[in-house]
């Protein structure tokens, strides 16, 4: 019985792994051709897709975790690809948020009267 939970463990993984990619890349699609056909749209913003995509790709992964054990009653593992998945958005969105506005910060200095 023991190989058996482990198998499906190892299947819950690889299914999850599947869902951050198709997320990723449906995601990082999306916000790199959203609004692009306006004239006056600048280039896309590579940071910003990648942190849409990184968002996509934790948001459903978690999903897809979570679904699975909700279909099993595993409540425990609800709660935790829940609070996984809301960690990973969130991650993707102070790091590469915060860090582009502290680069921006840098190459400017206070001006003093």
């Amino acid at each position: 019985m023991k190989r058996a939970k482990g198998k499906a463990k190892r299947q819950a993984e690889a299914e999850a792994a599947v869902a951050f990619a198709r997320g990723f890349v449906a995601t990082g699609l999306l916000s790199l051709f959203q609004d692009r056909l306006e004239p006056v749209r600048s280039r896309p913003n590579p940071r910003k897709i990648l942190r849409h995509a990184l968002q996509g790709g934790a948001a459903l992964s978690a999903a897809t975790l979570l679904a699975e054990a909700l279909r099993r009653r595993d409540y425990a593992t609800v709660a935790t690809a829940a609070a996984l998945g809301a960690g990973g958005v969130l991650a993707a969105e102070y790091l590469l948020t915060h860090r582009s506005n502290e680069e921006a910060d840098l190459g400017q200095e206070e001006e003093k009267i």
